[in-house]
């Protein structure tokens, strides 16, 4: 399999990269939504799909990445490329000002917390006129090529991939592993669970950091319920359940089947493409709560690093 595959992947790599020489600009934006929507859910995968720690808010670092860059941008003229990735920063800022009181609950009140400070900062936002524009929004200078964003947007859920890939075969992982599977168990064999959680809260919260900067630059407008909506959390975390949590590929696979399927259902069938999402999450919760991958894992004892 190994010998293969990195050919392949390389030729992956090509294909994308030379694609915006041919392709649509449908194509492209599609592309783009798709390598956004990677790096959503692999990063929501750090946390919860390694540590268990379900999050019901991580959609508040995309939010926070977006009007960091944004104003970063609007106010100081900053380029769009390094705001994006002071995005990344504010978002890892945030996440450890959150992830200190947060990361000592557990369970459900874990994830609870999240969504209440999601809400909390959607609406904080929307006080701040004179900074984000409050409820009105913030406008930010028209840019009339995707291509850029494209090759950024792409960069970006390769390196949050990359970095599961290090993280999944490595001791820290493993560690992150022993904590999902009992927590007790890893404090009494001397793992200092709260650091190696911070530490897995702050990586995860980079990736959706910066996409949510590039996501703003390339819509040229943001306001606090486009850039906080509960219904993207909600998707990530079923496209990392539908490959299966926990994986390096489960993510990528869940986001690339789930968006495809979508983005054909909605062309077809406006008013029925969220009812569709809806049957997917109840028949992956019954049906294969390990995913696609995991059920593979499982059936041809396949390694956990896949």
């Amino acid at each position: 399999m190994k010998r293969w595959f990195l050919p392949a992947f390389c030729l992956l790599l090509i294909a994308l990269a030379l694609y915006p020489l041919r392709g649509t600009g449908y194509g492209v934006r599609f592309m783009l939504q798709l390598f956004m929507w990677i790096a959503l859910a692999q990063s929501w995968n750090l946390i919860s799909g390694l540590t268990g720690y379900v999050s019901f808010g991580h959609i508040v670092f995309f939010g926070m990445g977006a009007y960091t860059a944004g104003i970063l941008i609007v106010k100081l003229g900053w380029p769009w490329l390094l705001a994006s990735l002071a995005g990344g920063v504010g978002a890892m800022v945030l996440a450890l000002v959150i992830g200190w009181p947060c990361l000592k609950l557990k369970g459900p009140y874990f994830a609870i917390a999240m969504l209440g400070l999601n809400e909390v900062l959607r609406v904080a936002v929307s006080y701040f006129e004179g900074l984000t524009g409050g409820g009105s929004g913030l406008s930010l200078p028209a840019l009339y090529a995707s291509v850029p964003i494209y090759y950024a947007m792409g960069l970006v859920a390769l390196g949050v991939t990359a970095l599961a890939y290090v993280i999944v075969t490595s001791r820290f992982g493993l560690r992150l592993m022993t904590i999902r599977e009992d927590e007790v168990a890893a404090e009494a064999m001397g793992i200092d669970t709260f650091r190696y959680k911070l530490y897995a809260f702050l990586l995860s919260a980079v990736g959706p950091g910066v996409v949510g900067g590039l996501a703003a630059r390339d819509q040229s407008y943001i306001e606090p319920i486009s850039v906080f909506p509960l219904i993207m959390t909600i998707t990530m975390i079923v496209m990392v359940l539908f490959g299966g949590k926990g994986t390096i590929w489960g993510p990528v696979l869940g986001a690339v089947l789930l968006f495809t399927l979508q983005e054909m259902i909605w062309a077809r069938f406006i008013y029925l493409h969220q009812l569709f999402f809806g049957a997917i999450i109840v028949a992956v919760v019954l049906l294969m709560p390990r995913g696609i991958l995991g059920v593979l894992q499982q059936k041809y004892n396949l390694p956990r690093t896949i």
